[in-house]
């Protein structure tokens, strides 16, 4: 509906923030009212005894429920549950036009297409260099690749571009190599959210326990024992 309805709107209101605002507002409120139809139930608490409370004397002993006033309140209960109207609603079916043609919004986000494609370009680049034992140019694309690291495209990238190295035998490093490919990864996790648990750090995971370097003849150290901290 956005896309067939609001985009001359959003064009007029493009250089004035207060519009755009009241408009984010009423969108905000919308999308409020779609995941939450229904007034929140107040829910009655029964307070838990106090403890050590079993241990007093003079407890008044538990009244004698009345079996026939409490199948009343049941009774009760049950007719107002049969008249109650369903709790859910019968959703509204509409259709909706197709808009604007889909060049229009492309051609707004083709700057930062542009920009996302390149921070891959460069990741991909520095981790070739690490590999191809280039230290001195991963040292000038390393700074770029830290941020570009705050982007989830990025961190997938690293993992895919680590994982192809490790296909081909090249898990054993040296250590100028570890410590690059170590700081990678632990930069990479410390931008992962809770949502790149079952992505981003579950494709880590087989990585750090294949790279690797000899720090004496029959002592390895593994990758996982570097970034093992994070959550």
């Amino acid at each position: 509906q956005l896309v067939a309805y609001e985009v001359k709107r959003m064009k007029a209101e493009e250089g004035n923030k207060q519009k755009i605002l009241r408009h984010i507002k009423e969108l905000a409120e919308k999308l409020y009212k779609n995941e939450n139809p229904y007034p929140a139930v107040t829910m009655h608490k029964v307070q838990k005894p106090t403890e050590g409370c079993h241990l007093r004397l003079h407890q008044k002993p538990f009244p004698h429920l009345d079996e026939g006033t409490v199948q009343w309140i049941i009774d009760q209960a049950t007719a107002k549950l049969q008249t109650a109207p369903p709790a859910v609603k019968a959703e509204k079916k509409c259709m909706v036009p197709s808009g604007p043609p889909i060049a229009a919004i492309l051609e707004r986000n083709g700057n930062a297409l542009a920009n996302s494609a390149r921070r891959l370009e460069v990741v991909r680049n520095c981790i070739s260099y690490v590999f191809e034992n280039k230290m001195l140019e991963a040292k000038k694309l390393f700074p770029a690749v830290l941020r570009a690291m705050k982007g989830r495209a990025a961190r997938h990238c690293l993992t895919q571009e680590l994982h192809l190295h490790v296909q081909q035998n090249r898990a054993v490093l040296d250590h100028q190599q570890f410590d690059f490919v170590i700081r990678m990864m632990n930069c990479c996790l410390q931008d992962c959210t809770a949502m790149d648990e079952h992505g981003i750090a579950a494709a880590l995971l087989p990585l750090v326990t294949a790279f690797c370097r000899k720090l004496s003849p029959g002592i390895t150290q593994f990758a996982y024992s570097c970034v093992q901290e994070h959550v």
